[in-house]
């Protein structure tokens, strides 16, 4: 039989001793009136005294409280009890309800229905609590970072809205937060946003947990992860340790998923905004305002008052901000450089052929060991394209075979061409060699004895340089092709020719006319 919960059963107990009707327990309680006569019947059986009041005059009087706690109703045994140790065995298989009612009907001739066994083995069936251990961090020690959707906003220019990335880092002692939405996420906005929370916190903890996202982690692994190199740079620029958590467990960093959590449902739920900047200056307004007045849930404690406790164990920040850069892979050339946004840098102790690492910043360059990343080369960066910032003595004027190469090409030019390759290299040497492909590849544009002239005109005017040879080169073609056209010798344009109409090779209109004549015939 359905046996009410206990606290109803009281209710309604409470109601009849008041002198209740049932139909005004049924508008007050939402229980059948049907049901309530079988509840007053037991009521009676054990409050006779009770029971002969009623009978003879209702007294409004208040209920004792505490109430007093009823007797635990009478259940009938289930169906399936006599089989309690199989189901039990069964079930310490995993095998499901069905599967044991199926097995009940095959051996044991059971009578009963499939949801008997159902609610029996519910109830046997035994559940693992899941257990959260909470962490209790010292001041300053830990924050978390993560990801989450902002608040609709207008996307610039058009009358379209969309969801920006919300980030979220917090303080894992106070739970104060600092929270910014932007449109892209990369490496260096990752890196930027952590900067950002340590200066508004006014400090920086001793490590951060974040989550394996891309733009943080580049291989997941719980005990060495490989951290994005910008990201990485920051860290160590801000001596914060890096503390990925494990993939696919979110309960590391509760504190932060709360947050966010937290900033979807109170601050921005429902609401939208025009501009990003606007966005951002509401989030910062109700987290000053609202978010860090609250009194926290499980500490009992204001969540600014807390934070202005830690506030003072929080590391110093350093004076000059995180420098950011890009990283790339290079290849040292057989001059022993590098090229860099069409700029040449020196990269030894690097062998000729390897491969370097490459990071450029804004105002210099570091050539790293691919492998072990240790610093071989720094350079500052050059302020033009065509650049080459190597030392003398490093440069190499041994001729390879792209050398020679290159001379051979000239020497097909003209003797005055293969002079200037040869006393270009022999002042550069091997770093020369793209000054001798530029005037090498003159050749194929233009006639060979003007680029010829070029570079006799530059010997003679000491100017060594593939820009000058181009600029007279052109400046000669400019020169013939003038010449050619006011010179009084030039050949009239040729005359249109009339047509012929009798040629011997031109048959007569008679013989096609007999040709379709037969041909029409035929058909």
């Amino acid at each position: 039989m359905n046996v009410l919960k206990l606290h109803l059963q009281t209710t309604i107990w409470t109601l009849l001793k008041a002198g209740s009707t049932q139909r005004q327990i049924e508008r007050a309680t939402g229980i059948s009136r049907h049901t309530i006569p079988a509840y007053k019947k037991q009521f009676d059986s054990q409050n006779p005294d009770t029971a002969r009041d009623q009978s003879s005059a209702p007294i409004q009087t208040a209920p004792p409280w505490p109430p007093t706690p009823l007797p635990e109703p009478l259940t009938s045994a289930s169906i399936c009890e006599p089989y309690r140790d199989y189901v039990e065995a069964q079930l310490r298989l995993k095998r499901n309800a069905m599967a044991i009612y199926q097995d009940l009907v095959d051996q044991f001739g059971f009578k009963g229905a499939y949801n008997a066994v159902k609610r029996f083995t519910a109830k046997l069936r035994y559940r693992e609590p899941e257990q959260f251990d909470r962490l209790e961090f010292s001041p300053g020690e830990e924050m978390q970072v993560d990801y989450g959707e902002g608040a609709p906003t207008r996307v610039l220019g058009t009358t379209r809205y969309r969801k920006p990335r919300l980030f979220v880092a917090t303080l894992r002692y106070s739970r104060r937060s600092f929270r910014r939405v932007v449109w892209k996420s990369s490496q260096e906005t990752w890196a930027r946003l952590h900067e950002q929370a340590w200066r508004y916190f006014g400090g920086c903890c001793r490590y951060v947990v974040l989550d394996n996202l891309k733009e943080g982690v580049l291989k997941p692994d719980i005990h060495e992860p490989e951290l994005n190199p910008v990201y990485a740079a920051a860290l160590k620029h801000y001596d914060v340790v890096g503390d990925p958590a494990r993939v696919r467990d979110p309960n590391r960093k509760g504190t932060v998923e709360n947050a966010i959590g937290h900033t979807q449902a109170t601050a921005l739920k429902g609401r939208r905004f025009e501009t990003i900047e606007e966005q951002n200056d509401f989030l910062e307004h109700w987290e000053v305002t609202w978010a860090a007045t609250r009194i926290h849930g499980s500490e009992r404690r204001q969540v600014q008052a807390m934070f202005e406790e830690e506030k003072p164990h929080l590391q110093a920040l350093p004076i000059v901000g995180m420098q950011y850069f890009t990283e790339s892979q290079r290849t040292v050339y057989d001059d022993t450089c590098v090229r860099v946004d069409h700029s040449s840098y020196a990269a030894r102790p690097a062998p000729i052929g390897s491969l370097v690492l490459v990071r450029i910043f804004e105002h210099r360059i570091e050539i790293r060991d691919l492998q072990s990343k240790s610093l071989l080369r720094t350079h500052p960066r050059a302020q033009r394209p065509g650049s080459v910032i190597l030392p003398n003595e490093e440069r190499v004027f041994n001729p390879s075979r792209e050398t020679l190469y290159i001379l051979n090409q000239a020497k097909d030019i003209g003797p005055q061409a293969h002079r200037l390759c040869e006393m270009l290299f022999g002042i550069e040497g091997r770093v020369g060699q793209r000054k001798l492909w530029g005037i090498v590849g003159l050749g194929r544009t233009y006639p060979h004895r003007l680029v010829n002239s070029a570079c006799e005109r530059a010997l003679n005017d000491g100017l060594y340089s593939y820009k000058h040879v181009k600029a007279l080169t052109e400046r000669l073609v400019a020169d013939a092709l003038a010449a050619i056209d006011s010179s009084p010798e030039t050949p009239p344009a040729q005359a249109e020719l009339p047509l012929t109409q009798e040629h011997h090779l031109i048959r007569s209109p008679d013989e096609y006319a007999d040709l379709f004549a037969r041909c029409s015939a035929q058909s």
